[in-house]
């Protein structure tokens, strides 16, 4: 851009109040909680209400070639929604209608609807929505299907996308598309809804989501196993998920076991080498035939004690646990937050490769995954201020990304790539689908205002 454009004509096309320029209220929609430190300040929030207000918006920014950063709540783990100077900053906040069909057994969501709020309002029904990421109190539908997002009940229920049966979407020119619908098939044309799915805002802005919704999940009996290694740990999840395909199966491992109960202080075993967290909510004997299994997997893999309950409170309270993971490992200090996963049978190589590497670089990495489905988190703890540490921390940081591509991994299993991982994408997929995403986005969006500095 030669020269600042006037705000002026975009507040005239808006509602009152619905374009921002106050300096302190930029500040705020400046990070994501990656904290990126490059990030930029916005030349001005917007704040809209429906699609056509995303619309105008959008047309606006073409026609002055601003480029677009899309924000949801702000809960991104990889600088997804880092602020850009000279950008316009489009959050979907205040985009909240949100129906229910029972007849279809669909959620018509608007992208600012959190996780939970969509789970409530499906409850009421008797109904659910499965996706449920760590954060699902604070996150977005809008970010969850940016990212593709999962969640502790994904190794049998699935991710986001898999939920998602239509979509409509605000294009980089202005025009809104409907993709998709309420039907559960639909084979024509191509399969576009999906495209976007875990697109992270570089092909469209979501202004309305249809999800597929469940009749609602059985009360769950939780297994809960403390080992003395976390390759005891790994090896367990194996056993477990080489016959059966469980509810829930969450990883922690030492520092994360003691951060968390630094915090909560509900008496976790600090001892234990890790820890895992099962449920299988099968009704009747077969769910008691699931909860011996895995009792006996645990056991023959040397876990220490193995505690099983189906009291809903006990329940709760491990599966709490395991969420309150990355703010009681954020108590020690500032963190990398890795999403690397792998195929099953190399998870036991990942987090013995992970722990090798927090040793090689002298810093205290937590692991929390998971683990049913080989999608782990290393939590990588270093002060900002410390300019050797940090320089570790970034180094175990590549490296960890480099350990799951070598185990045919990913370096993102639910978070997105982001603005922290994309210098390593080329390395996982290739010269060839970086030249064909690149195809996509330059089809989609000509000019590249839409998120620019992501994924590519």
């Amino acid at each position: 851009m030669s020269a600042r454009p006037d705000l002026s004509t975009l507040s005239a096309a808006l509602a009152p109040g619905m374009v921002v320029t106050d300096p302190d209220i930029l500040s705020a929609y400046r990070y994501d909680r990656a904290n990126d430190p490059d990030a930029g300040t916005p030349l001005a929030l917007v704040r809209p209400l429906t699609t056509e207000d995303v619309q105008t918006a959008v047309r606006w920014c073409a026609e002055h070639r601003v480029p677009i950063i899309t924000r949801g709540a702000g809960t991104s783990l990889s600088g997804g929604s880092t602020a850009v100077d000279g950008a316009v900053t489009i959050s979907t906040e205040k985009m909240r209608n949100l129906t229910i069909d029972t007849g279809t057994r669909t959620a018509v969501s608007q992208p600012g609807m959190l996780n939970a709020e969509v789970k409530a309002a499906a409850a009421e029904h008797g109904l659910w929505y499965p996706p449920d990421p760590s954060s699902f109190e604070i996150c977005s539908i809008g970010g969850n299907v940016a990212t593709n997002a999962g969640g502790l009940c994904c190794v049998k229920y699935g991710v986001t996308t898999d939920y998602v049966l239509g979509l409509q979407v605000v294009l980089a020119d202005g025009r809104a598309v409907r993709l998709g619908g309420k039907q559960l098939k639909d084979s024509a044309g191509l399969p576009l809804t999906k495209l976007f799915v875990g697109s992270e805002g570089l092909l469209g802005i979501v202004t309305e989501v249809t999800l597929r919704l469940i009749p609602q999940q059985a009360s769950a009996c939780t297994v809960v196993g403390s080992f003395p290694s976390v390759r005891a740990a790994s090896e367990a999840v194996l056993a477990v998920t080489s016959q059966i395909r469980p509810a829930m199966l969450e990883f922690m491992d030492s520092a994360s076991i003691n951060a968390v109960e630094d915090m909560l202080k509900m008496g976790l075993d600090r001892e234990a080498g890790a820890m895992l967290v099962a449920q299988s909510d099968a009704p009747g004997p077969a769910g008691a035939a699931e909860v011996e299994l895995i009792e006996a997997a645990f056991s023959s893999c040397g876990a220490a004690e193995v505690f099983s309950t189906s009291d809903a409170a006990e329940s709760e309270a491990f599966t709490h646990a395991r969420r309150a993971a990355i703010p009681a490992v954020e108590r020690m200090g500032s963190l990398l937050l890795e999403d690397v996963g792998v195929p099953l049978p190399a998870l036991p190589d990942l987090i013995d490769g992970v722990e090798a590497i927090a040793a090689d670089n002298r810093v205290v990495i937590a692991v929390i995954a998971h683990a049913g489905d080989g999608n782990t988190h290393p939590l990588i703890v270093h002060d900002p201020n410390d300019a050797d540490e940090t320089a570790r921390a970034n180094a175990a940081f590549g490296q960890i990304m480099a350990l799951a591509i070598s185990l045919g991994g990913t370096i993102t299993g639910e978070h997105g790539v982001g603005r922290l991982k994309k210098g390593y994408l080329r390395d996982q997929v290739g010269d060839d689908v970086m030249e064909l995403t690149a195809l996509l986005k330059s089809a989609l969006d000509p000019d590249g205002l839409l998120n620019p500095g992501v994924l590519l």
